[in-house]
């Protein structure tokens, strides 16, 4: 991308002139960048679509699930085998819920094990019972949240379950050393609220998450994975601080 580029929007032949307002008197500028496989550097392709957008005091949000594939964590789904376990629970997930691919739900008892997946299951039993939603989620944590899966990936990740990133951290790290901005991993759709995964030093991530809870990187096939979190302000931005 040109030094001068506009971000550019899938679809668009012309740059991005219109940018919603967002917490904090932030503007988010969602960036196009080409579609990311696997071995690709991610840090280095950011930083070549945000060159000319991107400023010292911005933050770069990148969204995990092409972070993940690029680190060769997308599994095509026709290599996992279901157990009857994975079947019988998936069938009893909601309709939106990633669990609800059998072998998604695989993935997850391979990783925690049968008898906490079968504890979580329990737990979701009693709380619908009490009216209470959410407990699957509450006691596996992160070996649910971390997955994608295969219904809502672009092409040709469509019949793929993309993992978690590894070492988020790290990964916005080299994203904001190669940007000079600082950075963020995050996980935004347009079901649950924003979460920052990883950051690099210096990124309040409360005020991240806030400012992406309209998920400006769109869920369908803008193709915008990268989402810069503008400070257009007097004064410092309020993503530099304690997060």
């Amino acid at each position: 991308m040109p030094a001068n580029a506009a971000p550019l929007v899938a679809g668009r032949s012309t740059p991005l002139r219109r940018r919603a307002p967002l917490a904090y008197d932030a503007v988010a500028i969602p960036v196009r960048t080409r579609l990311l496989r696997p071995g690709d550097e991610v840090a280095g392709i950011v930083a070549e679509a945000v060159r000319g957008i991107a400023r010292p005091d911005d933050v770069v949000a990148v969204s995990e699930t092409p972070v993940a594939i690029a680190q060769r964590r997308a599994i095509p789904a026709e290599t996992v085998r279901p157990s009857r376990m994975a079947y019988a629970l998936a069938r009893r997930a909601g309709a939106l819920a990633t669990v609800n691919q059998p072998e998604s739900l695989q993935l997850v008892i391979d990783d925690v094990g049968v008898w906490r997946v079968l504890a979580a299951a329990l737990a979701h039993a009693a709380g619908r019972a009490l009216r209470f939603r959410g407990a699957f989620y509450r006691v596996l944590g992160p070996a649910v949240a971390a997955i994608d899966g295969y219904t809502g990936t672009l092409p040709p990740f469509e019949h793929t379950i993309v993992l978690g990133p590894a070492n988020p951290d790290e990964v916005a790290r080299r994203i904001a050393t190669c940007t000079g901005t600082a950075a963020a991993i995050v996980d935004a759709n347009d079901l649950t609220a924003a979460r920052v995964l990883g950051a690099s030093p210096g990124v309040a991530r409360a005020a991240v998450a806030a400012a992406l809870a309209t998920n400006p990187h769109g869920n369908g096939d803008e193709q915008t994975p990268v989402v810069v979190l503008a400070w257009r302000g007097a004064g410092a931005s309020p993503y530099r601080g304690a997060g």
